[in-house]
C-alpha cells in the first residue's frame, strides 16, 4: 500500500531541501532586469513601511505594559515581511541569503552587489514615498495626535543609539528576519508562509534590533512630523529633546544598522546553512573539475 503523495506533499520542506531551495531562488533573485530588480524593491520598501505604520498604530495608547506592547507591534508589523514574501517583493535584508548562491558559485560577486545595491536603492525609495504619503494622510493626527508623538518616540529612540549598538542590533535583526525567510521556504502553502514569518519578526521588533528598511521609513517619517508646526503646537510633547533628530541621523543609523544587516544575514544564516548543507555539494563539484 502506497503512501497518499497529496498527505506526503503536505509535509514541511527538511533544512537540506530548503538551502537548495534558496540557492536556486537567490540565482533568479541575481539574474532578475534592472526593472524588475528596481520596481520589486521599491514595493519591498513600501511593505515593510506598511508594517511599521500598522505597529505605530496598535502600540498607541497600548496599556498592555511594555513587554505585551513590543510584542503585539512585532506581531502586526509582520505584515511588511508577510507582503513581501507572499506578493512577491526584493527585500534587502531578506536578500542578504543570496550569499548562499554566491559561496555555491552559482552567482557572481557582480551579480550580488548589483542586486545589493539596487534592492536597497529601491527599497529606500519605497520606504520613503510610504513615509510621505502616510505623513500627507494626516493619520499622525488620530488620538488626539497619539499616533504622530508614537512615531517621533521611535525615530528619536533610534538616532540615540551609538554607532556600535546599531551595528550589534542589525547583526541580531536581520538573523530574525533571514530565519524568518528561510521558514518561510519550508511551507508549501500561503497559510505556513504566515505563520513562519511572525514569530521571527515579532521577535526583532519586540527585542528592540534594528532593520534597516523599516527604519527608511520610520525615521523620514519622524522628520517630517518634527517640522510641522501642526504636530508640534498640538501633540502632548513630553520633552522637546525628542525633536532634536534630523536627516544626518538617517545616514548616522543607516550606515551601521546596514553593516549589521549584511553581518547577520550572510554569516549567521546563510554562511552557517551553506557551510551544513551546501559546502559538500560544492567539494564534489571542484572534485569533477
Amino acid at each position: 500500500m502506497t503512501s497518499d503523495p497529496q498527505l506526503v506533499s503536505m509535509d514541511a520542506y527538511s533544512p537540506a531541501e530548503i538551502a537548495h531551495k534558496v540557492d536556486q531562488v537567490g540565482v533568479k533573485k541575481a539574474n532578475l532586469t534592472i526593472l524588475n530588480t528596481l520596481l520589486l524593491a521599491v514595493l519591498a520598501g513600501a511593505f515593510i513601511a506598511l508594517g511599521a505604520i500598522f505597529a505605530i498604530v496598535a502600540s498607541t495608547g497600548s496599556e498592555l505594559g511594555f513587554g505585551p506592547t513590543k510584542v503585539l507591534a512585532g506581531m502586526v508589523f509582520s505584515l511588511g515581511l508577510i507582503l513581501v514574501v507572499v506578493a512577491g517583493a526584493e527585500l534587502f535584508t531578506g536578500n542578504n541569503l543570496v550569499a548562499m548562491a554566491w559561496a555555491s558559485g552559482n552567482v557572481s560577486t557582480r551579480q550580488i552587489l548589483r542586486n545589493w545595491i539596487l534592492v536597497y536603492i529601491g527599497n529606500f525609495i519605497g520606504a520613503f514615498l510610504t513615509a510621505l504619503l502616510v505623513y500627507w494622510s494626516g493619520i499622525w493626527k488620530a488620538d488626539q495626535y497619539a499616533v504622530g508623538l508614537t512615531a517621533v518616540k521611535i525615530a528619536s529612540a533610534k538616532c540615540d543609539i551609538s554607532f556600535f549598538e546599531a551595528i550589534f542590533r542589525g547583526i541580531m535583526c536581520n538573523a530574525l528576519v533571514c530565519l524568518a525567510v528561510w521558514l518561510c521556504q519550508s511551507g508549501r502553502s500561503t497559510m505556513d508562509k504566515i505563520f513562519a514569518t511572525i514569530w521571527p519578526i515579532a521577535a526583532f521588533v519586540a527585542i528592540g534590533f534594528e532593520h534597516s528598511v523599516a527604519n527608511m521609513f520610520l525615521l523620514p517619517f519622524g522628520i517630517f512630523l518634527r517640522g510641522d508646526n501642526n504636530f508640534t503646537s498640538h501633540a502632548a510633547l513630553p520633552d522637546v529633546s525628542l525633536l532634536s533628530f534630523g536627516w544626518s541621523d538617517v545616514i548616522t543609523n543607516l550606515v551601521p544598522v546596514t553593516i549589521g544587516n549584511i553581518i547577520g544575514g550572510t554569516l549567521l544564516v546563510a554562511g552557517v546553512y551553506w557551510l551544513v548543507y551546501l559546502r559538500s555539494d560544492q567539494s564534489k563539484d571542484n572534485e569533477t573539475h
